[in-house]
């Protein structure tokens, strides 16, 4: 029964039917996949070395029910947050492919990834500043220049099956914060700095990075701008990382608009062309409705005149994983709020559906979500479009 439930699934659903030729799909997908989801929390020693391991394995339950639901969903390009920074890419993002998408398994066919695009990060790089003011310097944790306790925690990888103009790829990793006109500079209650000038002067605004990634889709150039934006939690009443936040979804709004401020970490000037077609995607820690973060940052990313909200995903378990809430079909995390997006340019794009891949319980396939351990404490999020 089992077996014909997911066969008419894979045919029938929404989520996952076969798409046509001029069809195709982008999605973001926070896999948690970073040491401490495999160790616990605060063990000395870990890095990104956990994960090339688990990867090597192709064992691994957690990844392979990851594997799995992409291999469902089967988008056309997707981001991954939460996926270690390994170096070698071979044994991070094309171990993934290799041993855990490419292959037919439970009846679901693999998938491949002929393109993948990863970088390096600013979680878990050491400062020499006591950045969380807890009169230690610690150069880890919350003292990183983006909370992570080894470079490269909580890492990002673009994976693709059409070509990735790499030569063209831009990266804001060392964008200073402030250098982003009216920055929500952070202070004390008196109104005095919260950072040291020192600190303050070499601050990057990404907690882990910002990626414009150029795509070849047939003739078109497709802009993936692809970032993960610190939680605004885990701080005080000066709202630090809240802020933060707030900035690293702002930085889009004003790439897409005109960012003659902006400069990239090769010291190219400006922002994204004004006919780009883009896609906006990843894990922003915000929403517009619910949460702790300073709403408008993704307020005003989802009203941009440039961004096609008219279509929000939305998932059957997340209604009924909060029944009572009004905003819960959109959720994409199961600590109930809407964090993930996937926002296409209205230019060059039609949408035609989306959605979150979040089955309610009694539904085919709902174990691949049951728990955290299941897979993530997110959920996959997709858009499909015509291009135009």
């Amino acid at each position: 029964m089992k077996n014909s439930l997911l066969s008419l699934l894979l045919t029938t659903s929404p989520i996952i039917m076969q798409a046509q030729s001029a069809d195709i799909t982008f999605a973001t997908y926070n896999v948690s996949m970073e040491a401490e989801n495999y160790y616990p929390r605060g063990t000395k020693g870990l890095s990104e070395q956990v994960l090339v391991k688990e990867l090597a394995s192709g064992t691994n339950q957690q990844i392979r029910n990851i594997a799995k639901i992409i291999k469902i969903v089967r988008p056309d390009v997707i981001l991954l947050n939460e996926f270690d920074y390994i170096q070698d890419g071979n044994a991070g993002a094309g171990a993934f492919i290799r041993n855990y998408l490419k292959n037919d398994s439970e009846g679901v066919k693999g998938i491949d990834y002929p393109y993948y695009y990863y970088s390096t990060v600013n979680t878990g790089q050491p400062s020499p500043f006591d950045l969380d003011r807890n009169g230690k310097a610690e150069q880890y944790g919350a003292d990183a220049w983006g909370f992570g306790n080894y470079p490269g925690q909580y890492g990002m990888v673009l994976l693709s099956r059409f070509p990735i103009d790499t030569a063209n790829v831009r990266t804001f990793q060392h964008f200073k914060w402030k250098d982003m006109p009216g920055a929500l500079k952070t202070t004390n209650a008196d109104g005095s700095d919260w950072y040291t000038p020192e600190a303050w002067a070499l601050f990057p605004l990404s907690s882990k990075s910002h990626w414009d990634i150029p795509v070849q889709v047939g003739g078109k150039t497709i802009h993936f701008l692809a970032s993960h934006p610190t939680p605004p939690s885990f701080d005080g009443a000066e709202d630090r990382n809240g802020k933060r936040n707030h900035d690293e979804i702002r930085f889009w709004k004003d790439y897409i608009s005109d960012g003659a401020y902006i400069y990239d970490d090769k010291g190219k000037k400006g922002g994204l062309a004004t006919d780009a077609a883009f896609v906006i995607l990843g894990d922003q820690n915000a929403s517009p409705d619910e949460g702790n973060a300073i709403g408008e940052g993704i307020r005003a990313l989802l009203a941009h005149p440039k961004v096609n909200n008219e279509m929000p995903p939305a998932s059957s378990g997340g209604a009924q994983h909060s029944s009572s809430n009004v905003f819960a079909k959109n959720h994409t995390a199961f600590w109930r709020m809407r964090a993930d997006y996937v926002l296409p340019s209205k230019k060059g794009f039609k949408v035609i559906k989306s959605g979150v891949f979040w089955p309610a319980v009694g539904e085919p396939l709902a174990e691949l979500v049951e728990k955290r351990e299941s897979s993530s404490d997110h959920r996959l999020v997709w858009v499909k479009v015509e291009l135009d």
